[in-house]
Formats: structure tokens, C-alpha cells, sequence
């Protein structure tokens, strides 16, 4: 399997587990992180440091990947697996997935979670579709492919096997509550966000004393990362790792945009999404927004504005802070629209229907 960010490496893991109920020894590699190391995977490269914001600061990290794309596709040119496995990062594992097929690899390659899901364009779908597999977790991706008579499949969305709601609970104490802060897992995104953040939450102890915050780190370098901000800071809160270990005892969270806040969503946590990128990928990000009206997975599934979504410069610590009180305060309507989104994800054993489909392709390989 090869990833390139966090949010893949645990999609990485999770998918590997449900296919062990169908193959006990199977055997992994792959290229990602702690997470499917963790999971048994032997990994060939480590991916931290791979992740950017945008194509500007992606530049100075194309020759390495480049490298090392060559370097994985002779090596499986020769030594071919029953079934590899692509998770998103569509800048790295497009261009694998067309190096293996161009020097001959004939195995199965399966895409989980094939780029484009939000925005889909039709040459790069016919892209995946000629050298890969695509198997998506989003109906209206399957519905985009289909339309241009490529083939693809969908059994749902994994995340809605691996989370359950939490139990209702009590509204916050008026004077007090916790809240969980989840700036992300890139260096980019954790240096943008992380002070804003800490800055908000100095905002609502104004009115609210007693508030708790609790920091969610993806890995190790994010903690590492998040420390050092925090000393410069002078902000004191624990830090757990992982989305779930922070969303789990809050009262609302701050979620940088990306697949914490669908996270969030789906254990049913009031949450606020923020996102900001550097000045200069600024036009480049309007240029691929243009007529879009949501960046974050909850709003663009429902076509409506569940989720509040502060971006570069609306994204102020007085704005986030007066988002979160309205939550704090009516938390309601944004529970109920978390339940028609878990209806919208598929059903419930979806991670597992993933699983035995790349099983079976991978059974398929065997036999021919």
C-alpha cells in the first residue's frame, strides 16, 4: 500500500485489519508511517515530511519523489505483489501507478480513495481508470465516473464502520466545557494554525474560566511541532494522539479542514473547521474554488453550510471563538445534520465490503 499524509496511513491500516478477517498471514509493505507500521506493515520509505500546501511548497519535493517512484517500480516490476494498494495523494500515486504500467507490471492496483473526490475533472478520472482500479468512498465520485462510462466501485465509506457516535451528553457548564484542538497534521497547516488557535482559546476562557483544551497530534513530528509552539506560546494544555482521542471528551472542536472534521462529524462532536495557506497559494486556491461555495467533506456532502467554515482571513481568533460559543450555547441543529450525513456515507459494514473487494482482486491475480 502507498500513502503520502496521515489521514491515508490510517486509511492504510484500517483497510489492512479488515482484510486479515479474510486472509490471517497476510503479508504487508507499503510506503507510509507510524500507523500501518503499527499495523504490520514492513515499510520501504516513511513518509514523514511528504505532505505539502498546494503546488508551491510541493516544488522542492518533486525530485525525491520522483526518485522514488522509480525506485518502488522496478523494485515490484520484479518482485510483483498479489495486489498494491493506492490511498489518495493523487500528486504521487498517479504518477506510480502510470511508472508501473509503462515498464510492465501487470498485477492488480487497486486506487482507495482515488483523487478528485471533490472536484472531479474528466481527464484525470480516465486517468485512474486506464491504470488502476478505483474503488471510492463517495457516491458522487462513482456517479462522475459512470457518467463518462469509466469503471469504478463504492461500497460506502470506511470512517462509517470505524466511528459510532458518543453517547448524548449534558450541555457545557456555562463558566466551563473542553474543547479539543485539531490544527492538523502537515508543518504548513500546524505553524498557520496552531497560534490562532491557542489564542482563541485564551478568548473564550474570558467568558468561560473553567474551559479545558485538549491538542490532537497526528505523529510524532506533529507533537514535537506542537510543543515547541506551545512553549513559545506560554499555552498549556494536554496533547493526546490522534482525532479520536482528542474529539472524545469535547464540547465543541477547532478541526483544520480535511478528514478530522468528517471525523468529528461521525462521533457527533460541535465542531468549527478553519483553514489557511500561505499568501502566495492564495490565487491558486481561488482559481480551484472558483464557483464552489464549501472546502470541508460534511458541508460539500450536504450542499449546505453545517459545518461554519472560517478560511484565511476570516479565520480570527474572535471569529473562532464566537463560533464555538454559538455551538457551546445550541449544538443541536448540527447533531441533527451529523445523523443525515452518516445516512449519506453508505452502510455500516462499508470498511468491510472495501476489504473483501481487494481481497478478491487480489485472489483474482493469483489465479491467472
Amino acid at each position: 500500500m502507498a500513502t503520502g499524509e496521515a489521514s491515508g496511513d490510517m486509511l492504510a491500516a484500517t483497510l489492512a485489519e479488515a482484510m486479515r478477517a479474510f486472509v490471517p498471514d497476510l503479508e504487508l509493505a507499503g510506503i507510509g508511517s507510524e500507523r500501518m507500521q503499527a499495523a504490520g506493515f514492513e515499510l520501504t520509505t516513511h513518509t514523514r515530511g511528504w505532505a505539502s500546501l498546494g503546488p508551491i511548497e510541493a516544488l522542492r519535493k518533486i525530485p525525491p519523489l520522483f526518485v522514488n517512484v522509480w525506485r518502488h517500480s522496478f523494485w515490484l516490476r520484479f518482485a510483483p505483489r498479489d495486489l498494491i494498494v493506492l490511498i489518495d495523494f493523487g500528486a504521487y500515486n498517479l504518477r506510480f501507478a502510470r511508472a508501473l504500467r509503462r515498464i510492465g507490471y501487470r498485477a492488480p492496483i487497486l486506487y482507495y480513495f482515488p483523487p478528485g473526490a471533490w472536484y472531479d475533472r474528466a481527464a484525470q478520472a480516465e486517468a485512474v481508470a486506464r491504470v488502476t482500479v478505483p474503488l471510492t468512498a463517495f457516491e458522487h465520485q462513482r456517479d462522475f465516473y459512470r457518467s463518462l462510462g469509466l469503471e469504478i466501485a463504492w461500497f460506502g465509506h470506511p470512517l462509517v464502520s470505524l466511528i459510532e457516535p458518543r453517547r448524548s451528553r449534558p450541555p457545557a457548564p456555562a463558566r466551563g466545557g473542553t474543547v479539543a484542538l485539531l490544527p492538523g497534521s502537515r508543518r504548513g497547516e500546524l505553524e498557520r494554525h496552531a497560534d490562532r488557535l491557542f489564542e482563541d482559546v485564551r478568548l473564550l476562557r474570558a467568558r468561560r474560566p473553567n474551559l479545558n483544551a485538549v491538542v490532537g497530534a497526528a505523529d510524532d513530528a506533529a507533537e514535537a511541532l506542537l510543543r515547541e509552539r506551545m512553549d513559545a506560546a506560554g499555552f498549556a494544555a494536554p496533547i493526546v494522539r490522534g482525532a479520536r482521542a482528542a474529539l472524545d471528551s469535547a464540547d465543541v472542536a477547532f478541526v483544520a479542514s480535511g478528514t478530522a472534521v468528517l471525523e468529528a462529524a461521525l462521533r457527533e462532536v460541535p465542531t468549527v473547521a478553519l483553514y489557511v495557506i500561505s499568501s502566495s497559494q492564495v490565487p491558486i486556491a481561488k482559481r480551484l474554488m472558483r464557483g464552489r461555495r464549501f472546502i470541508t467533506l460534511p458541508n460539500i456532502l450536504l450542499d449546505r453550510a453545517l459545518v461554519p467554515e472560517l478560511l484565511q482571513d476570516a479565520a480570527t481568533p474572535e471569529a473562532l471563538a464566537a463560533a464555538a460559543e454559538e455551538l457551546l450555547d445550541a449544538p443541536q441543529a448540527q447533531l441533527a445534520g451529523y445523523r443525515e450525513l452518516r445516512d449519506r456515507l453508505g452502510p455500516a459494514d462499508a470498511l468491510q465490503r472495501c476489504a473483501a473487494f481487494a481481497v478478491a482482486l487480489a485472489r483474482d491475480a493469483q489465479r491467472v
